[in-house]
């Protein structure tokens, strides 16, 4: 399982779990990352599209939803992990940050502010997690990516920690389990269905900028729904 803690985890058994892209950023971390590669990288555009289409087909074909099927990092094939880190640090400081509403920092603030943990669960890549962590000073983060990050990615996700869709599940449980949370009492914020799965396994799953499906689901299970945009 990979994850980086960035503080030392408060005690108690609550945590607050949060989505990123859509839930605590109106914007899509992975894609604003992606365009800034290409941009600087011209040339990754034919390639990261060709590898992403190889990918998408190749996942169809075994048997995957389309949601995961296109979910593939066949985008970033022939990027550095060190490239990533840096492009993520600079898009985070200088970009994202200003695109986070302030109604999600307030949340972040009133969790810390009652002793909970706050953690971040995402399918994002783990460069774009972390630097997106970071600033917005999470306890823990748990991003998409392998555990030891070194060379040239292929466009693969064999190996990788994937928390995204059912696979947020057991993340959750076990960082539950490892810091002593009572889930029933816990947190889980996320703004589409497929984060569902890990909200309903907290006591107070929040909906953030649900779309229609969404809030129905919300309002046939009296969870309380919420907006955040800039």
């Amino acid at each position: 399982m990979y994850y980086r803690q960035l503080a030392i985890s408060m005690t108690g058994e609550i945590a607050a779990y949060f989505d990123l892209d859509g839930t605590l950023l109106d914007a899509s971390s992975e894609k604003t990352l992606t365009g800034q590669l290409a941009f600087r990288r011209p040339w990754r555009i034919p390639l990261g599209a060709t590898m992403w289409t190889m990918g998408f087909m190749g996942n169809l074909l075994r048997g995957r939803s389309v949601y995961d099927a296109a979910r593939n990092r066949g985008h970033f094939c022939l990027a550095s992990w060190e490239v990533l880190e840096r492009y993520s640090e600079q898009i985070a400081s200088q970009n994202l940050i200003q695109k986070v509403p302030q109604e999600a920092l307030d949340c972040i603030s009133w969790h810390k502010g009652q002793g909970h943990r706050v953690v971040l669960v995402t399918a994002t890549i783990a460069p774009m997690a972390e630097a997106m962590g970071a600033k917005l000073e999470v306890d823990t983060i748990y991003g998409c990516g392998p555990k030891i990050r070194k060379g040239i990615l292929s466009g693969s996700e064999k190996g990788w920690s994937v928390p995204r869709r059912k696979g947020k599940v057991p993340v959750v449980q076990k960082d539950a389990k490892e810091n002593g949370h009572d889930l029933s009492l816990c947190y889980g914020y996320g703004n589409t269905m497929a984060d569902t799965w890990f909200m309903r396994k907290t006591g107070n799953p929040i909906a953030i900028n649900p779309d229609k499906k969404m809030k129905n689901l919300a309002d046939e299970n009296g969870w309380e729904c919420r907006i955040w945009k800039i």
